[in-house]
Order: structure tokens, then sequence, then C-alpha cells
């Protein structure tokens, strides 16, 4: 691994946010000569963001933690477009009363996670406030010389629309024009000069630092994470029950809530492959500790992903909340039951790990046969842990939680598979 003489580099290549930079030793001196800015886009799509923004949340985190100032931006004007990147399809046209509301749910989440107070405060701004005031032949001006359209069909979301015959509209086509304006405006006004984000934005990231650099002629600088998936190559984030969203406010939304027990348990779900990569990316635990955890084997395992449960839970909803978390989930796991009077099977650890998900609903009884219990999977209602179950063909490998697996049927049947 390379050294860095900035904590900033240091902190994110160590953690495992970078996958790319547009000039890493450039970036790395700036950081360490001094205070720089940096920002990430969110684009107000849904009344809350969901876990699979948490990785640009957390980078803008250890942007503060290191002594920088992030840039919270907020997209009321390119969600008016709609950005194209990694869609198929393009998405549907928001009204400015939908856009408004969802703001309104998404500053929620920032507040928690980043201190908006001191010398180096965070700053929330929303795009709209330049992008609406903006006349088309004036942004033609703006930027128009420094696009070719050569260069711009070769950016990989609008190459794959053209690929595959996709149409995509003059609209969507505009919007990295959009976000490039919005680096060049932030430099302008906050001396921004770091835009980071996922992979997926590296073109439209490298497209606003040119711009910048060539209207202005300020270094600039772009920096993106990793896809992150899961050790099984799912999307972070998602879930059979649909996206783990941030906000727990059900006035927001129902279908966009996500409680704080429901949340502790999505983490404490994690793969065990994953346990360590999402302590370093989703937690402020020092990585020494970490590797610790990380080593933990066997059943032990479990405590590390009660660790990354409680850290992740305190840091979004309040340490009582992941208290009161952890202790519900012990009530129901690892107490057999008893408790929450729930029926009890015991079947031997070794079986459970090759025991599929239909047995599990037979032996329970709450399937009173295998062609029962698809039928539940099918309408949605057969759950391990709370977890939906997607296939007939999934197991309760790796499912065991304290000893006991919890399969439910619906919100009030509900059965413990006991490991002895």
């Amino acid at each position: 691994m390379k050294t860095y003489k900035s904590d900033l580099m240091t902190t994110l290549v160590e953690r495992g946010y970078l996958y790319q930079c547009t000039d890493e030793a450039a970036l790395d001196k700036a950081a360490n000569d001094g205070q720089i800015t940096g920002y990430i886009g969110f684009d107000c799509t849904a009344p809350s963001l969901h876990v699979g923004s948490m990785v640009q949340i957390m980078m803008l985190r250890r942007l503060q933690q290191a002594g920088h100032r992030p840039i919270v931006l907020l997209g009321g004007g390119t969600t008016k477009i709609g950005d194209p990147t990694d869609k198929d399809k393009s998405r549907p046209i928001l009204t400015n009363e939908q856009i408004e509301k969802n703001k309104d749910g998404i500053r929620q989440v920032f507040a928690k996670l980043i201190d908006f107070d001191g010398p180096n405060a965070a700053v929330m701004v929303d795009n709209a406030d330049w992008l609406d005031k903006l006349g088309y032949v004036e942004l033609l001006q703006a930027v128009g010389t420094h696009f070719t359209v050569n260069r711009m069909v070769q950016l990989e979301t609008i190459k794959r629309r053209l690929e595959t015959e996709q149409p995509m509209t003059f609209l969507e086509f505009n919007y990295s024009i959009m976000q490039s304006f919005d680096f060049f405006k932030l430099n302008e006004t906050h001396n921004c000069t770091l835009q980071m984000g996922g992979s997926d934005q590296w073109g439209n990231i490298v497209s606003g630092a040119d711009l910048t650099r060539r209207k202005t002629g300020n270094a600039t600088y772009g920096f993106t994470t990793p896809l992150i998936t899961t050790a099984s190559g799912g999307k972070m984030g998602k879930t059979a029950d649909g996206a783990v969203w941030l906000n727990d406010d059900p006035s927001r939304g129902a279908d966009f809530t996500r409680s704080p027990y429901e949340y502790w348990q999505f983490w404490r779900n994690t793969e065990d492959a994953d346990v360590g990569k999402f302590l370093r990316l989703f937690t402020d635990l020092p990585l020494d500790e970490i590797a610790e955890l990380e080593a933990l084997e066997g059943a032990q395992i479990n405590d590390a992903k009660v660790r990354l449960a409680n850290e992740a839970t305190a840091m979004l909803h309040g340490l009582e909340a992941a208290r009161e978390a952890e202790a519900t989930a012990k009530t129901t796991f690892e107490q057999g039951g008893t408790a929450a009077g729930l029926p009890t099977f015991d079947v031997p650890a070794s079986e459970i790990e090759t025991m599929g998900v239909l047995s599990a609903a037979t032996l329970t009884g709450l399937a009173g046969s295998n062609g029962e219990a698809r039928r539940h999977i099918k309408a949605g209602a057969l759950k391990i842990n709370d977890e939906k179950v997607s296939s007939h063909e999934d197991t309760l490998a790796g499912k065991t939680v304290d000893g006991v697996v919890k399969v439910s049927v619906g919100k009030k049947k509900h059965a413990l598979i006991n490991a002895t």
C-alpha cells in the first residue's frame, strides 16, 4: 500500500474508499498543506436516502474528521432533469412540490452524521439556487465551448444507452453539463476543489474538474469509491424487503422509512466475509480494533456483527436506540423465545447449516407442506430473521444468531429453531 502524507488520503485508502482519483499525489499534497473543501451531490428523488448512500456520506464525514470542509450539495435543480447514470430508462420527472418534500426528508440525515458548526463546519447548498436562474443561452456560453459531443457520447452512461438502442432524451443528455457546472459554481463561491462520488459518477466528475480548471485555472480533483457489494454479489443497501432507508420518521412516508431496530437488524445480518469491510467503511472504530473483530471465527463472528450493528445504529439514531435494538434482539434470540412466548425447535447445529428454508417452514409448522412454503415465499410472507426469503433454494447457512434462527410467516406467526 502506498504511503501518504495527509491524514485524509491515508484514512480514505486504509478504510477502502479509493477506487479512482484524478491525481492522488496532488490531492495528498493539497490536503497535507492546508484545509481543502470537497463536495458530494445528492439528487432528491425520494423522501429519504438509503444505506447505498452511506458510503458517500461517510466520505464527507472522513473529510471533516481530517480537518477539511465538506459541502453537501442537494440536487434541487438536477433532480428536475434526472441523472441517467447507471439507468437504462429515463427517470420519471418530479414536480417542484415533490422535490421540495424530498429535500426536507433528506436534510434530516446529514445533521446526525456531519457537523455543521465549528472551524470546519459543513455547508449545505442546493444547486437549484443557481441552475434555476440560468438562462439557456447563458449556460451555453458558460460551458458550451468546453464540451464536445464527441467526448460526451463516450461517457459510459450515454454510450451504453446508444449501444442498447435505449432512448436518451436531450434533457438527460444535459445532465453531465449541469453537474459539471455545479463544480465550477462551488469552486467560484466556496473555493471547492474536490468532488467525490461513486465509481458510476467518474465521467461526470472528471468533466466537472476539467471544466472548472479550464474556466478558473484552479487545481481541481476527483475521487470515487468502488461499487460496494456484499460477499454474495448483492448490491449494498438492497434486501428482499426493499431499500434500507435512513429516515425513521413515518410521517415522511411509510414506504421510505426504517425503524432503528430494522436498521440494526440490517447490519446484524451482514455476511461473515463482509464484517471487516463494513466496519472500516461505516463505523469510526480504530483500525486495530476492527482487525481484532474481523479475525474472530465461528460463532464469535456474531460478536463482531453486533458491534457493527451497534456502532452503525448509534451513529444514525443515537446510542440509546442502538441499545434498545440490541436488547430487543436478545429477547427474541438469546432467551430462546421464552420471553417472547415463541415455539422453539431443537436441531443439531450442523443440520441447521444445511437446512433449506422450505424444511424450516414445515419443521416449525408455519407451512403444512413445501408447496405452501413456496406460496408464502412468492407472496413475500416467509422470513428468516425478519428478512424476506427471496428464493425457495435459500438455506439457513450462516443465519444462526446466538444459536437461534427465527422463522416467520407474515407479521404474527413466528417460531425459533435452536441449535443444539
